[in-house]
């Protein structure tokens, strides 16, 4: 059975790599807060030269595409991991790296650059409050 889902991801891949940036609907909640699953999409790029703290969309681990973040880069591996997650990682190869996000956008439309200042200097905060993650999304889920 083909998975309309990874039709779509395939083609979003095909227009990033002409050079055309791509609105993508994001799902589940692996990268929040700072990603909303279900109310947010993500624009994607053409990756550059990939580096630690960028949001890709990658294919991990053989198997599916993911949106997350890059904690490691050892040669031409790479580790990612979701903001929303509590201790799992994937790993992919730099060309496994299909487009970079670089934007959210919200719901009502409104747009906001992933690699602020303010954005981050808070992705390196939340990245620090790792081992109390939990307590702070449980927090955020119920809010």
């Amino acid at each position: 059975m083909i998975d309309n889902d990874q039709i779509i991801i395939q083609e979003a891949i095909r227009l990033v790599e002409e050079g055309i940036s791509v609105t993508l609907p994001v799902k589940g909640n692996s990268m929040l807060p700072f990603i909303i699953g279900g109310k947010e999409s993500v624009i994607l790029q053409k990756p550059g030269q990939s580096k630690i703290g960028d949001v890709v969309l990658a294919w991990v681990d053989g198997c599916r595409f993911v949106i997350h973040r890059i904690i490691r880069i050892e040669g031409d591996q790479v580790t990612l991991m979701g903001d929303g997650n509590l201790l799992g990682t994937e790993c992919c190869l730099l060309n496994d790296v299909k487009a970079l996000a670089t934007h959210v956008v919200s719901a009502k439309g409104h747009t906001r650059y992933l690699y602020g200042r303010w954005q981050r200097f808070g992705a390196k905060v939340w990245w620090l409050l790792k081992p109390i993650r939990r307590y702070l999304l449980a927090i955020y889920r119920r809010l």
